[in-house]
């Protein structure tokens, strides 16, 4: 029976659903049934209007207390874009609706507890009824789980086999961390709280790879001197999210990177400069108090415009030899990219890759035809040589 809709954003009220609403009426004008869902019709009216979407676009109503109304809404769209979180404490009856229904779901988690939780519980049932359900759908962890994808193809191609060390590091990110970002953190360090045994699997590189256990990963909790670089470099607050991502990308795949030892880190600077402003980054938690945005707030669009990310790739054969991929984004990384990250992911699901069911990563499920979208559409480069 054939869906009512292709696409559903819930949460379409908020800072980053609207961002999702309003990337899809300017880039997809038609061809495309979409609906934009939330808990209150009046706000989301508003939202339509004030966005420029088309009074054509359905508004449906959907509650995460109410499971009821998330599997009517699943039975009713191919794809549902999810934007509402913290995903541990707003999300879980919605990965179980789509589960149970076939639906294929895409998020923007960085919650690698709540991730683990969703996949223990509900990856066999995704397989039975085949909905694709695709976590991290966002500046964590796209740009990441697809460099490293990219860097490795471009490895195989000079090498014949892959690079069984990268190193990613951010030269340039200007843009802020979401609300919604910062009220995860926060809603994991209270579930941790809780449940003291969550710090192991939130420390485990592997904990997205149930069954599998890799080589030692480095901690990347202190700055350092990186010789690959010249340069200096100061731990990533992403890298621990990201990096579980790209060893599950792996472990779906078949383990086609062999043993990747894989880090993250953020570029301080050369010299005794450098040095000093690794140190100085080290100390900094940018989610840390109240000055952040709450969820549902964020920039205006003069800044996220002005955003914009270079990530570089840094591939090491066992004898040193050297081969770099870098991943590039017009747009503030944690919402002009990241909701056309999402948007794309979702289009990907339904129009360019069929797949199994079950809990993915993007670079596991989609790869290659979604980089090629977010070339083509969403400002993103992605280069190797």
């Amino acid at each position: 029976m054939a869906s009512e809709f292709d696409v559903i954003v819930y949460g379409a009220s908020g800072f980053t659903g609207r961002l999702v609403a309003e990337y899809l009426a300017l880039t997809y004008p038609s061809g495309l049934t979409w609906a934009m869902a939330g808990r209150s019709l009046t706000k989301l009216q508003e939202v339509r209007d004030e966005m420029g979407v088309s009074a054509d676009v359905p508004l449906l109503t959907a509650n995460a207390d109410d499971p009821a109304s998330l599997r009517a809404m699943c039975e009713r769209t191919r794809v549902v874009i999810t934007t509402v979180g913290p995903y541990q404490l707003y999300g879980s009856d919605l990965v179980a609706a789509c589960a149970a229904t076939g639906t294929a779901y895409v998020d923007l988690c960085g919650e690698p507890g709540w991730m683990r939780e969703m996949i223990d519980r509900h990856d066999a049932e995704a397989k039975r009824t085949g909905a694709r359900i695709v976590f991290s759908c966002g500046f964590d962890s796209i740009p990441f789980d697809l460099g490293v994808l990219t860097l490795q193809e471009a490895a195989k191609e000079r090498f014949g086999q892959p690079v069984p060390r990268v190193k990613a590091r951010v030269r340039q990110m200007k843009g802020g961390f979401s609300g919604g970002t910062s009220a995860s953190l926060k809603a994991t360090l209270a579930a941790i709280a809780r449940k003291p045994s969550l710090a192991m699997l939130l420390t485990d590189p592997f904990a997205l790879a149930p069954g599998h256990a890799g080589p030692a990963q480095p901690a990347g909790l202190l700055p350092e001197y990186d010789p690959t670089i010249a340069a200096w470099v100061a731990p990533f607050i992403m890298a621990p999210i990201n990096t579980k991502n790209v060893h599950r990308t792996n472990f779906l795949l078949g383990q086609p990177w062999g043993d990747l030892v894989y880090d993250e880190m953020v570029v301080a600077g050369l010299g005794d400069m450098g040095k000093a402003a690794a140190e100085a980054l080290a100390k900094i938690n940018p989610l840390a108090g109240d000055k952040g945005p709450k969820p549902g707030e964020g920039p205006s669009k003069e800044e996220r415009d002005a955003g914009h990310f270079d990530i570089l790739f840094a591939g090491l054969m066992p004898d040193n030899t050297r081969i770099d991929a870098v991943v590039t984004g017009d747009k503030d990384p944690g919402y002009g990219c990241t909701s056309k990250m999402l948007a794309e992911s979702a289009l990907c699901l339904i129009r360019d890759v069929e797949g199994a069911g079950g809990i993915w990563t993007p670079g596991a499920l989609m790869g290659a035809k979604l980089r090629e979208r977010l070339i083509a559409n969403a400002g993103m480069t992605f280069t190797a040589g």
